[in-house]
């Protein structure tokens, strides 16, 4: 029961949306503006924490390949979109990576392993775009997503590896589909 307030944080509609308005443009100065944007909002944050989560309850190759195609795609896409207009549909595919993600890891759903790639690089670009769209063209702020974007992939590893050491899978699960519901929520903020 310690884990409800937390839930509902992520659920709250004003916290859903790190992007305020679709065409918003957020002018920062680089790395820290970067690193605050996957924090700064509750759909980044649960879907890249998500990733980790799957990875670790799938095990093997996708303790490192899950976040590092999602990484590299948003990356990429972010590098792409700055100082471009937005995507039309890149937000809808943002809440359907934290819903989709986060059902895949609470299912602990085994996907081929291309088709999981293949998934995670197209969350992980729509994450980027909107990463680049929305921040300044210099260099420390994509650095600075990626750091942070590294930063939550490690989190959902860390949360899924110690509940797996004690043999405490469903606590993975639960985290990740808290994830799921609070994207779901989201849809409807």
């Amino acid at each position: 029961m310690r884990h409800i307030p937390l839930a509902m944080l992520l659920m709250l509609p004003a916290a859903a949306w790190a992007h305020p308005h679709p065409h918003a443009q957020v002018h920062g100065t680089g790395f820290v503006d970067g690193l605050m944007h996957p924090l700064s909002g509750a759909d980044h944050l649960a879907a890249m924490l998500a990733v980790g989560l799957w990875a670790a309850l799938t095990g093997g190759r996708a303790l490192w390949a899950y976040p590092l195609a999602f990484v590299t795609a948003m990356a990429l896409a972010g590098l792409a979109g700055a100082g471009q207009s937005p995507l039309p549909g890149v937000e809808p595919v943002i809440l359907a990576s934290v819903i989709v993600v986060g059902a895949a890891a609470a299912l602990a759903l085994r996907l081929p392993m291309v088709a999981a790639l293949a998934a995670l690089a197209l969350f992980g670009a729509a994450h980027g775009h909107a990463h680049g769209v929305e921040g300044p063209a210099v260099a420390g702020y994509p650095a600075g997503f990626v750091l942070a974007t590294l930063g939550l992939h490690a989190a959902g590893l860390a949360i899924g590896l110690v509940a797996m050491r004690v043999q405490r899978p469903q606590v993975t699960r639960g985290v990740a589909a808290v994830t799921a519901i609070a994207g779901a929520w989201m849809t409807l903020a």
